[in-house]
């Protein structure tokens, strides 16, 4: 299975790092990455492949959680495309079938 995951927020330094290597410590694969920054905001789409991952999603969407709230990024939506419980804030994720 595989997740669009979009950040949006103020610029900061190591908004990649940080949700790259959340990705990592789950075994989640980052398949692709797109990043921009718009003055001040910082724009980014990040295609993952959680279809390894060591851990349960839902403490990988809680530690997702807890980086927005850390790094303060904006309120997006979360997107339920697949049969996963989605309640995650400022993040929005779509999770791909295969």
């Amino acid at each position: 299975m595989r997740a669009v995951i979009t950040v949006i927020g103020h610029d900061a330094v190591g908004i990649l790092a940080k949700v790259s290597t959340r990705c990592s410590e789950y075994n989640a694969n980052v398949i692709e990455v797109t990043q921009s920054v718009l003055q001040d905001m910082f724009a980014m789409i990040m295609l993952v492949d959680i279809s390894k991952i060591n851990k349960p999603l839902l403490s990988l969407l809680i530690i997702w959680q807890s980086l927005v709230t850390a790094l303060d990024l904006k309120f997006t939506q979360c997107t339920k495309v697949y049969s996963i419980v989605c309640t995650i804030f400022n993040f929005n994720i779509t999770f791909l079938e295969e």
